[in-house]
C-alpha cells in the first residue's frame, strides 16, 4: 500500500489491508458466516445460530430437534446457495449440532 497525503476512505482500501496482513482468508470466513440469514430465510436462521468456520467447515447450532434433521437432509442445497453468496466455493460442509 502506498503512502499517500491525499485521505482515503476505509471501505476502499480494506481488501488491501486484509491482503498485506494475511487476513483474506478470514474476511471471506466472516462473509461466509454473514450471509447465512439471507440464504437460508428468516424462519431458518431464527431456529439456527451459526458459531464459527473452520477450514471449509460451518458449525451451526440448531435449537429444534426436527428442524436439525430437516437441515440436515437440506445441506447439499444450502452449501450450493452459501457459495454462490460468497462467490466461491468456501463452504465444504455442514455441521448441524
Amino acid at each position: 500500500m502506498k503512502l499517500s497525503k491525499t485521505p482515503k476512505k476505509f471501505s476502499n482500501i480494506v481488501d488491501e489491508v486484509y491482503a498485506i496482513y494475511g487476513m483474506k482468508g478470514a474476511k471471506e470466513e466472516h462473509h461466509a458466516l454473514k450471509v447465512w440469514q439471507n440464504v437460508v430465510g428468516e424462519t431458518i436462521a431464527k431456529m439456527t445460530e451459526v458459531e464459527k468456520f473452520v477450514r471449509g467447515i460451518l458449525y451451526v447450532r440448531v435449537h429444534n430437534p426436527s428442524w436439525r434433521n430437516e437441515l440436515s437432509f437440506r445441506k447439499k442445497n444450502i452449501i450450493g446457495k452459501l457459495n454462490e453468496a460468497v462467490g466461491k466455493a468456501m463452504v465444504k460442509d455442514i455441521v448441524f449440532k
